[in-house]
């Protein structure tokens, strides 16, 4: 996970506003959006108060005659978990820096 994968969540918690927050979420208008608030009687009323948001699902693992090739999926999951070991790596050489 990457600084552009949170982007949009940043933007719209606004960390340095939290009185400025907008929601993505309109009912009507943008029933997919993905950021909304809850009053505190919507999370209540749910069984066991439970912050599932299972309204919220991606819709591309929904569809699964379009799934890429297999050997496609390995290749991706392989980039990923270099990709992961490298920033891990990357922040592993950064500690030992700051210690020395």
């Amino acid at each position: 996970m990457r600084q552009e994968h949170l982007r949009d969540f940043i933007e719209c918690y606004n960390p340095t506003n939290r009185h400025q927050r907008t929601e993505t979420w309109q009912p009507e208008d943008n029933p997919d959006g993905r950021w909304r608030c809850y009053s505190y009687e919507e999370i209540v009323a749910r069984d066991k108060t439970s912050l599932d948001i299972f309204w919220l699902k991606d819709k591309s693992l929904a569809d699964l005659d379009n799934l890429p090739e297999p050997e496609v999926l390995a290749e991706e999951i392989i980039q990923n978990l270099e990709a992961g070991l490298t920033s891990f790596r990357e922040v592993l050489a950064s500690l030992n820096t700051s210690i020395e």
